[in-house]
């Protein structure tokens, strides 16, 4: 019974990370917008989606090239300093600009940067799982708002369904996610959210043998394991078990597949006709039954994980997603073609 709690409990923190991250994207989508931080003049234009998979390419070469040649300061400090600027963008529009000082012209809420460098900072002194889930939700949100806003229906579509079918080849078919993943989970960096399994758990305690001890095929050598492990961890397959998910202290789900179906989310709040359901926060029918199909995919994916089969987490997230939202945009009175964005 105490097993089945821990698992629970651990099953519910997931679901509350990416609803978090899920919703802040939502509370940022009109804010963002009327900052002018859309990043693309047409966000219709489905080439959108290939130039972000290209981006996305060229950042794993680059990091996979970084590890190689054991020059992890740099990566960590990359991550960092993005985390920074993202922070930067969403307290930009959260915080009140109270206090400003103008730089090169522009006034500048000095409050916003201030909470992005303190961000940034405590990842540098204290990155503790709880900094770590904390910096992860707001750039998580602030990246999928973002996202949102810039990438209409078709694209959005698009780029989650190509990025579901990559996850899957990058993890069963090339691997070549095993050694990225195993390169960046010792530098305790934003790109995982970390679910604790026991009160006492600490993240900064942690060895490295049990931070890669998290998800393994039955059959395959001791390395092997763990190198699957943490590409699980680093990707949301959020794992399965080694040997069984109640033995260990924590695991870890890849932030990026908290941040990828919540574009799909954002992106139906901001593109799709019907109104906000909620005054506040944009969030319509579509956008609401795309969270509800996001999360049906992350309680299959978790059930896989207690049962100790390791699977890439994009399919089954970014697939309840899209599927989702059609629903929602279907029975909110669109047409297939106008859901589709065409």
């Amino acid at each position: 019974m105490k097993d089945r709690t821990r698992v629970f409990a651990a099953t519910g923190f997931t679901v509350a990370l990416f609803l978090l991250v899920q919703l802040g994207a939502l509370a940022l989508v009109e804010p963002f917008q009327q900052a002018g931080y859309q990043q693309v003049e047409n966000p219709s234009d489905p080439t959108n989606s290939l130039v972000y998979l290209v981006a996305i390419l060229v950042m794993t070469a680059i990091m996979l090239a970084i590890i190689k040649f054991e020059v992890d300061w740099l990566l960590r400090g990359g991550i960092i300093l993005t985390t920074g600027l993202l922070s930067w963008y969403v307290f930009s529009v959260v915080v009140p600009p109270v206090v400003t000082a103008t730089v090169g012209g522009a006034p500048v809420n000095v409050l916003a940067v201030g909470a992005a460098a303190a961000v940034a900072l405590a990842l540098v002194v204290h990155p503790e799982w709880y900094v770590i889930d904390g910096a992860g939700v707001v750039i998580g949100a602030g990246a999928a708002g973002l996202f949102g806003i810039s990438f209409g229906l078709l694209p959005a579509i698009l780029l989650l369904a190509v990025l579901a079918i990559y996850d899957a080849i990058s993890v069963y078919g090339t691997e070549h996610m095993l050694t990225l993943a195993s390169g960046v989970m010792d530098l305790k960096i934003p790109v995982v959210l970390v679910i604790p399994l026991t009160l006492s758990y600490s993240f900064l305690d942690e060895d490295e043998s049990n931070e890669t001890e998290d998800g393994d095929e039955a059959g395959e050598s001791e390395d092997r394991e763990e190198a699957e492990t943490v590409a699980e961890e680093f990707e949301n397959h959020d794992e399965a078990e080694r040997p069984e998910i109640t033995d260990r202290d924590a695991f870890f789900v890849g932030l990026g597949d908290a941040v990828m179906p919540s574009v799909m989310v954002a992106s139906a709040a901001f593109f799709a006709p019907p109104e906000s359901l909620v005054s506040g926060i944009a969030l319509n029918l579509p956008a609401l039954t795309s969270i509800i199909g996001t999360m049906a995919g992350l309680l299959v994916l978790m059930w896989m994980v207690a049962k100790g089969r390791a699977h890439a987490g994009l399919p089954l997230l970014n697939g309840g997603a899209i599927g989702g939202y059609l629903v929602g945009a279907l029975a909110s009175g669109m047409t297939l073609t106008a859901a589709l964005g065409l």
